[in-house]
């Protein structure tokens, strides 16, 4: 599957360079503990303004996910089957990623799964997750 190159700006930087390292990188805020993804510019729980950023495990247990059977995007045409799936990360939050070398049928709901950057995409690693 290969995946459009995302934006980047500056909230988001650091976490695309940390992909592109094959580590995973994610948000807490100073002031309240919440650890987040998506990156920005504040809290969402407390609206502040104080963030730091720290390495995720890469951890995680499936949460949700479907498997695509058909997609006519030219990137992700000949990927079919593929599963998307909400990843629970160790650390709290939820990423929207990819299951990777697992039978779509051998996905469920609890299954234990760590990160996988795959082949980088030019300057560019989408992290995935494979069974643990």
């Amino acid at each position: 599957m290969k995946h459009p190159t995302p934006g980047f700006d500056w909230e988001t930087r650091f976490y695309w360079e940390g992909c592109a390292r094959g580590e995973l990188w994610l948000q807490r805020c100073r002031a309240c503990g919440t650890v987040r993804h998506r990156p920005r510019a504040i809290c969402p729980k407390c609206l502040s303004g104080e963030i730091e950023y720290i390495r995720a495990s890469g951890r995680g247990t499936v949460y949700t996910f479907t498997v695509t059977h058909q997609n006519q995007h030219p990137a992700f045409r000949g990927a079919t089957p593929y599963v998307m799936a909400y990843v629970q990360l160790e650390e709290g939050p939820r990423i929207l990623t990819n299951i990777v070398d697992c039978e779509p049928g051998e996905v469920r709901v609890g299954l234990p799964v760590v990160v996988d950057f795959g082949e980088p995409e030019g300057e560019v690693a989408v992290p995935r997750f494979r069974p643990s």
